[in-house]
Order: C-alpha cells, then sequence, then structure tokens
C-alpha cells in the first residue's frame, strides 16, 4: 500500500500460507527515501573517463574535384576538406598514383593541404591524397586531366577595338599566332602573359589612323613579340605610325625581328616614325636577338617615356635616335649586353628648344653607355653635358653650336666628360665650332680628342673653332689632343679665356695647339 508522506515506518515479517511478507517501516521519510534511490540511479549510471577507453574518430580524406587544364599551367590541389570526426589533428601525403609515360612533374609541398604541380606534357595524372594519426588513415584520388591548348591566329586587319587575352599557361608557348602582317587601326589591348609569334616576314603595324596599342605586361607575366622561329631576323617588327598618347609598351620583350627595313634600309625590333610624329611610353621592355637596332625613334618621333629598358644581343646598336630624344633617356636603362655596338647612336640631327625654353640635358648612363654621333649635329639651344658622358664622333661629323645655342660641358677630375672620334684615331672626325656668344659656353674637366679630318673655318683643321662675331669659350682643366690641325683655333672678333694655354693640357697635335687671330 502507499506510504502516506511523512508517516513513520517500521519492519515487520509475517507468514501466510507458507509465504513470507516483510513489510519495512523506517523513520526516514518517504520523501527522503525517493531522493535517496535517484542519487543511487545516478551514480550506476557515471562512467570513470579516466578509467574507460573513447572511441577512435573517424577519418575521411577528400582529395578534391577532379580538373581539366593546360600544360604548363600551375596545378594546385585541395584536401582541406578532409576530416575526424573527433576532430584529432593529422598528417597530409600526397603522391601521384599514375602520370602519363615520359612526364618528369612533381609535387611540390607534399606533405600540406594544397600541393602544387605542373604538368609537362598532356594526359592524365592520377594524385592520391593519405591523411593519417595515430588511430588510423584514409584515402583519396583525384584526376586532373592535362590538354595542349592550341593559339589563335591573329586576324590580318584589326579596325574594332581589341584586347587579347593570356589563353595559355606556359609562356614558352604562344597564345596568338599572326601569320599575316597585322594592321591595327583600332586600339588593341594586349593582357600581362600574352605571347604572340610571328610569321616570317611578317610585322605589326599601328596606324596613324586609329591604331593604338597598350600593351602592360608585369615583372611575372611579361607580354613577347616573338618569331615562331627563335631566331634573329626572322620577322620584321613592330613600327608606330600612331601619334595617340595612350601608346604604351611596359613590361614587354621584342626579340627575333629584323628580316627586313621597315623604315628606308633600317632593321629594328620597335621603328618610330617621324613624319606622323610617332609616340610611344617604353618602361621595364627587353630588345633582345634582333637582326638591327632594338629600337628606331626617326626624327620627330618622340618617347613620351624611358625608363629601366634593356638592349641585349642585337646586331647592330641597342638604340638609334634622334637628338632632340636623347635627353628623355635614363639612366637606369642597359645598352651594354653583347649588341653589336654597346652605344646609344644619335642619327644626323638638330637640337632644338625644349618647351618653355629650358635648356636640354644629355647625363650619362649607369653602365657608363656612349652616345656616338653619326652625323652632323647643329645645336640650336642650350645644351649642357653631365660629368662622365662620352660623346663618340662618327667620322667627318662635326658639331655645331649656332647662334642662339651654347654647350655647358663641366665635369669633375674623377668624371670627366669626353668628345672624341668614334676610332682613336687622329683626324677621325672634324670637330667642334662655336659661334655663339652665350656665357654658358664652357668646357671645364673635359677630353677632346682626334678632330681635323677637314677644315671647320677658312681652311683652318682643329678640334675646336670659335667663329663669328662675339664667339666665346672658357675652356679650363681639359685635355686637347690628337687634332690633325690645331688644337684650338680662335677667329678673330672672337673670344676665350686668357689663360687658355696654361690651365689645359695638350698633346699630340699636329699643329699649334693653340692659334688665336688677333
Amino acid at each position: 500500500m502507499p506510504v502516506p508522506d511523512g508517516a513513520m515506518l517500521t519492519h515487520h515479517t509475517s507468514f501466510k500460507n507458507n509465504k513470507r511478507f516483510i513489510t519495512m517501516y523506517s523513520s526516514f521519510t518517504s520523501r527522503t527515501l525517493y531522493a535517496l534511490l535517484f542519487a543511487l540511479a545516478f551514480m550506476l549510471g557515471c562512467k570513470d573517463d579516466e578509467g574507460t577507453p573513447q572511441p577512435a574518430g573517424q577519418l575521411m580524406a577528400k582529395a578534391g574535384p577532379d580538373q581539366s587544364v593546360q600544360t604548363g599551367q600551375t596545378v594546385t590541389l585541395d584536401g582541406s576538406a578532409s576530416s575526424d570526426s573527433h576532430n584529432l589533428p593529422f598528417s597530409y601525403r600526397w603522391a601521384f598514383s599514375s602520370q602519363p609515360a615520359g612526364s618528369t612533374a612533381s609535387l611540390q609541398n607534399a606533405t600540406t593541404a594544397t600541393p602544387s604541380f605542373v604538368p609537362d606534357i598532356p594526359g592524365a595524372f592520377e594524385l592520391e591524397l593519405t591523411i593519417a594519426n595515430a588511430h588510423g588513415e584514409s584515402r583519396d584520388k583525384v584526376l586532373v586531366s592535362a590538354a595542349a591548348a592550341q593559339p589563335l591566329e591573329l586576324p590580318e586587319f584589326i579596325n574594332v577595338a581589341m584586347v587579347l587575352e593570356d589563353r595559355i599557361a606556359d609562356p614558352s608557348l604562344p597564345d596568338y599566332i599572326a601569320n599575316k602582317t597585322t594592321f591595327v587601326s583600332a586600339q588593341l589591348t594586349i593582357q600581362p602573359g600574352v605571347t604572340i609569334a610571328f610569321a616570317a616576314d611578317t610585322r605589326l603595324d599601328i596606324n596613324e589612323e586609329g591604331g593604338v596599342i597598350i600593351a602592360k605586361g608585369t615583372a611575372e607575366k611579361k607580354i613577347r613579340f616573338v618569331g615562331q622561329q627563335a631566331s634573329a631576323g626572322y620577322w620584321r617588327g613592330m613600327i608606330i605610325y600612331s601619334s595617340s598618347s595612350l601608346n604604351e609598351l611596359d613590361h614587354v620583350e621584342i626579340a627575333h625581328t629584323g628580316s627586313q627595313g621597315m623604315l628606308s634600309t633600317i632593321k629594328a625590333g620597335l621603328s618610330l616614325f617621324g613624319i606622323s610624329q610617332a609616340q610611344v611610353a617604353l618602361k621595364n621592355c627587353s630588345f633582345t636577338q634582333n637582326a638591327g637596332w632594338g629600337v628606331h625613334a626617326a626624327s620627330g618621333a618622340s618617347l613620351r617615356a624611358f625608363e629601366k629598358n634593356s638592349f641585349s644581343h642585337n646586331a647592330e646598336a641597342g638604340l638609334l635616335l634622334a637628338a632632340n630624344q636623347v635627353a628623355k633617356l635614363d639612366a637606369a636603362s642597359s645598352f651594354t649586353g653583347n649588341n653589336g655596338r654597346n652605344r646609344v647612336e644619335v642619327l644626323a640631327s638638330n637640337l632644338e628648344a625644349a618647351t618653355g625654353g629650358s635648356e636640354i640635358v644629355w647625363a650619362g648612363f649607369a653602365d657608363k653607355t656612349p652616345y656616338r654621333v653619326l652625323g652632323e649635329l647643329r645645336v640650336h639651344t642650350g645644351w649642357k653635358l653631365k660629368p662622365g658622358v662620352t660623346l663618340e664622333m662618327g667620322n667627318d661629323q662635326v658639331l655645331v653650336i649656332e647662334s642662339t645655342g651654347y654647350l655647358h660641358a663641366v665635369g669633375t677630375a674623377a668624371n670627366k666628360i669626353i668628345i672624341s672620334g668614334a676610332l682613336a684615331n687622329s683626324g677621325y672626325w672634324r670637330g667642334i665650332v662655336i659661334s655663339s656668344s652665350s656665357s654658358q659656353n664652357m668646357l671645364e674637366h673635359t677630353e677632346i680628342r682626334h678632330g681635323g679630318s677637314y677644315q671647320l673655318v677658312s681652311g683652318h683643321k682643329a678640334n675646336i673653332a670659335l667663329v663669328g662675331g662675339g664667339a666665346r669659350l672658357s675652356i679650363t682643366h681639359s685635355l686637347i689632343g690628337n687634332s690633325a690641325g690645331y688644337g684650338i683655333y680662335v677667329r678673330h672678333n672672337s673670344s676665350i679665356n686668357a689663360d687658355v694655354h696654361t690651365a689645359n693640357s695638350f698633346e699630340a697635335n699636329s699643329q699649334q695647339n693653340v692659334l688665336i687671330e688677333e
């Protein structure tokens, strides 16, 4: 029978029909008894964590989805979805379970969740991921199918805006091929990493009627214009007629050009047409393995910017340009990479006043590249040569400082300015003629050599000649030598510093060191 709550119970035993009945009474209340029974049940249901082993977690390897890629493309695998059901740590181990015959592809970071490799030939690459810890291991496989991508052919005429994408991951393979000369009369934008391979004797023309080229690569993903065969003189090169201020080449390589001349007989990787006032910005570009010059900028063309470019293994010199573009060249560009002539070559031209009338400055290069003047250079403005500059004059050529110009060449004892013949022969070039009365005409810490190939004025040969009413020059701490005539000739009505004989050095001049006409 139920025990009333709060009743006092006692123990009593009785027998009925040979069966024992036990009745228990206690001094505890029924509520207390129920509490004791509940506590006992709780203790029996608990387990000792330290004494009872836990079940092992379940490992599940997941090697990621199958992939379809191009040969030469970096493939990144992903096993990061692998797991342990108890979140216990585990290790990764990847390996090829099969790959195409002849493949030498290898895994990078094979003991991480995301290793990588580059398929080197077309075919199927099967990889296995194993994850493991103290409780076991699990495996899964992934299939990477690599195919050789095919280049697209450029159209012969580009008359609407076009963007060329980096289609093929392997930079040694072309994204596009040009089997004919391509004429560009719209904006052509070329993305980083693009390679265009040109057929024999073809060229790329950026026309003046709407043509624009914007080719901006990166240090890691250069844009390349190359021959379909990697040999100098295979295709003709790129020519820009366009005067657009948008024209820009940055982190671009031009190679294997020079099969034929593009402007007259001049072969070059890149030519700028002068009559149309073509212009371009060149930054971080490489001109190499061309059967001519690297770049030719004709008189009238403009280098809008010129920064950190390099020229190597070109049959002629790296750069051929007019005198008015020289001041735009930067010291960091390199012209000494085993070219036919490691020089910056300057065309016969007139040096006119810069915008705003400021003087024009020719600086030197970090790699000590000399300037070589191939033709007559007439200076109609202020012209300053910085310390360390070397001018090599072509055979029978002359520097003429007109009445509106001046020559300011002030070097240092340790960093002289040198003006000499391209060959170190007495009488190789004509010399310097100064008709200017400017007080800025100054030569200091210079060497002037090898003039006198032909008369400069009035039948006189000399390294330096001052002619015309009021022409003047100050020359000190300089060496004047190897002239096939006079060292210095000063015509009447012209003037030179009075200590010219003692403030300078003279050697091996065929006639007097200094002749001053009264």
